[in-house]
C-alpha cells in the first residue's frame, strides 16, 4: 500500500495569509508536525513524514490577485488548480502531469512538462512569493516585476522543497503570449537511432517547445517534438521536420504529460546530460520511459523486480551524467531501495532546514537525508 495520512488527523483549512499565520503560530506553539495539503496528488512521493500531527489544506487559498496583462504579470494564490487558469491570450507555461495539481504542489514538488524546454520550470517562471514560516512569520520575496530582485530568492529555495521549510500562499509569475497554433511532429524508430534524430533536429534550429519521447519495454522510440507560433511559421517549421525525421503532423499524443505508472506502481525521476540521453533511453530497457529528450528529465514505470530495476537506473542515470530517484513506491518496495540516491549538498540543505525550520515541525523526514 502507499502512505497515506491517518483519517483522524485534524485539518485546518485557513482562507488567506493571514489566517494561515495564526494557524501555523499555534500550530508551532503545540508543537504539532504538520503537513502541507492541496489536492493530494503527490502525497504518496517521497517518504512519509516520522510524525504527523495536523494537516494544513491550501484549497481555499485559491484564485488569481492580480493579472497584469501589459507587464506579463500573474499573482496567484497556491491551492488553485492549474487547470483552473486563464488569463486569455496569456499563458502560465507550467504543464503539470497530474490532473487537478495545485500551484503550490507542483512548486513544492518540483513538477514540469514538456514544454520546460521552451519556457523553463517553476524556478524560471517565478518572480516572487510569498509563505509563511513555521513559527507563522510572514515572509515575502520578489515582486511584480521581472527584473525584480529585493529581498531573499525564496523562489528558488522553495522550488521542489517538498513542503518542509514553509507554506507557500501566494506566488508572482511571469507570463508568456499563448501561442495562435502549434504541431507535432511525430516519428517512430529504433532506440539505436535516437541519437541521430535529436541531432537532426538540433541542426534544424526550429526552437521546439518540447521534444519528447516514449518507449516501452524494449520497443521502439516514439520521438514527438512540438513546435508552436504563427500559423505560417508553425507550418513551415513542422514541414522541415517531418521532412528530416521522415515523420508525420499530428497532435500530441496519447502519452504525452502522462506519467508513465499507474496508481500501485513503481515511478522513478531520471536525469542525463543530454548528450548521454539515447545511452540512457538504450540503458533503460524494461518497463515505459517516457519525458524529454530536450533536457534531459525523464520518468519511468519500473516493472520486474523492483530494487533490482531501481538500480540498474540508478546506475545507467549515473553514467549518463545524471541521477536516479524514486518518485513514488509501494511501502515493501520503499523499505528496500534508498528512494533519493547520493544527493550532494546534504549538508547545506540540513543547514537550511534547521535555519527555516529549527524544530523540525514541517513534514519532518518526508525530504531527503531525513529532513
Amino acid at each position: 500500500m502507499r502512505w497515506t495520512p491517518p483519517s483522524d488527523t485534524p485539518v485546518v483549512a485557513p482562507a488567506s495569509t493571514e489566517e494561515a499565520a495564526e494557524v501555523l503560530r499555534a500550530a508551532a506553539a503545540d508543537d504539532l508536525a504538520v503537513l502541507i495539503r492541496g489536492n493530494g496528488t503527490k502525497l504518496a512521493w517521497g517518504l512519509p513524514p516520522r510524525r504527523l500531527d495536523l494537516i494544513v489544506d491550501t484549497r481555499r487559498l485559491s484564485g488569481v490577485v492580480e493579472h497584469a496583462a501589459g507587464d506579463l504579470i500573474a499573482v496567484v494564490r497556491a491551492g488553485t488548480p492549474l487547470t483552473d487558469l486563464d488569463f486569455g491570450t496569456q499563458q502560465l507555461a507550467l504543464d503539470s502531469p497530474l490532473p487537478g495539481a495545485t500551484i503550490g504542489g507542483a512548486i513544492a514538488a518540483g513538477t514540469s512538462g514538456p514544454r520546460r524546454l521552451r519556457y523553463g520550470t517553476a524556478r524560471d517562471l517565478l518572480i516572487g512569493m510569498t509563505v509563511v514560516r513555521p513559527d507563522g512569520t510572514v515572509t515575502r520575496s520578489g515582486g511584480k516585476v521581472v527584473k525584480n530582485v529585493a529581498g531573499y530568492d525564496l523562489s528558488k529555495l522553495f522550488a521542489g522543497s517538498a513542503g518542509t521549510l514553509g507554506l507557500i500562499t501566494e506566488c508572482a509569475f511571469r507570463l508568456h503570449p499563448a501561442p495562435p497554433a502549434q504541431a507535432v511532429v511525430v516519428r517512430e524508430a529504433p532506440a539505436a537511432e535516437l541519437g541521430a534524430l535529436l541531432a537532426a533536429i538540433r541542426a534544424e534550429q526550429v526552437v521546439p517547445s518540447a521534444v519528447e519521447i516514449n518507449r516501452q519495454d524494449t520497443g521502439p522510440v516514439t520521438l514527438a517534438v512540438l513546435v508552436e507560433g504563427t500559423a505560417d511559421g508553425v507550418g513551415a517549421r513542422a514541414a522541415r521536420l517531418e521532412k528530416v525525421l521522415s515523420g508525420t503532423i499530428g497532435t500530441v499524443p496519447p502519452w504525452w504529460n502522462v506519467l508513465p505508472w499507474p496508481p500501485d506502481g513503481v515511478g522513478v525521476k531520471l536525469t542525463a546530460a543530454l548528450s548521454q540521453v539515447p545511452a540512457l533511453i538504450e540503458a533503460a530497457s524494461g518497463g515505459t520511459i517516457r519525458g524529454s529528450a530536450g533536457t534531459g528529465v525523464f520518468y519511468a514505470h519500473v516493472t520486474g523486480d523492483g530494487p533490482t530495476t531501481v538500480a540498474k537506473l540508478r546506475a545507467a542515470a549515473t553514467r549518463a551524467g545524471g541521477h536516479a530517484v524514486v518518485v513514488t513506491a509501494p511501502e515493501q518496495i520503499r523499505q528496500q531501495v534508498d528512494v533519493w540516491g547520493p544527493v550532494p549538498g546534504l549538508d547545506l540543505m540540513r543547514r537550511v532546514k534547521d535555519r527555516f525550520d529549527p524544530g523540525h515541525q514541517f513534514a519532518p523526514g518526508r525530504f531527503v537525508g531525513g529532513i
